[in-house]
């Protein structure tokens, strides 16, 4: 019994580990890093074609497909996790505030922010409206920032794909 539970963790281990790298791969595809996900992509095929030859050669038994399938989910589990601790990329952020609250658009920019403010018409009166540019990395500080000085800002998150210009633009592309 014993060479068969390790058998079945060898599996769930290999199928973790490609499953894990595909979705890094993946979204490192989306993020425009074509070359670290072709790079990635070599090892991933790799562990793939060594796990799947021995689901193939061992399909006798519903432990090792079972196997198969749990370390698949928990690969994407721990590949979604990963991504988003190293937070690639950039966040694109619409705040909409009460025009009260027009020194906010300062203090982010003094936090390092790059925002883009303008008045706007609400349903109740004038507001305050900000893009703010942060790294994907930020985004709870800046989150933390808005809620700290006007908690009953207006928020919305986007992540760019491709931006260029403005004074910022140089600063992050760096």
């Amino acid at each position: 019994m014993g060479s068969i539970l390790q058998f079945v963790l060898i599996i769930i281990a290999i199928n973790i580990t490609y499953v894990t790298l595909t979705t890094i791969r993946f979204i490192l595809m989306i993020k425009g890093m074509r070359v670290y996900a072709s790079l990635l992509s070599v090892l991933e095929v790799f562990i793939y074609i060594m796990g799947l030859s021995i689901i193939l050669d061992n399909l006798d038994s519903y432990w090792n497909i079972a196997a198969y399938c749990c370390g698949y989910g928990v690969g994407v589990y721990l590949g979604s996790r990963i991504e988003e601790r190293l937070a690639l990329g950039y966040i694109m952020a619409q705040v909409i505030v009460e025009c009260e609250y027009q020194g906010l658009a300062g203090e982010l920019r003094d936090a390092g922010f790059g925002v883009t403010s303008w008045l706007g018409e609400g349903k109740t009166g004038p507001r305050m409206v900000m893009m703010v540019l942060a790294k994907r990395n930020r985004q709870k500080e800046l989150l933390n920032r808005i809620d700290s000085l006007c908690s009953n800002a207006f928020v919305i998150f986007e992540e760019p794909k491709n931006f260029r210009g403005g004074f910022w633009a140089k600063k992050v592309l760096h």
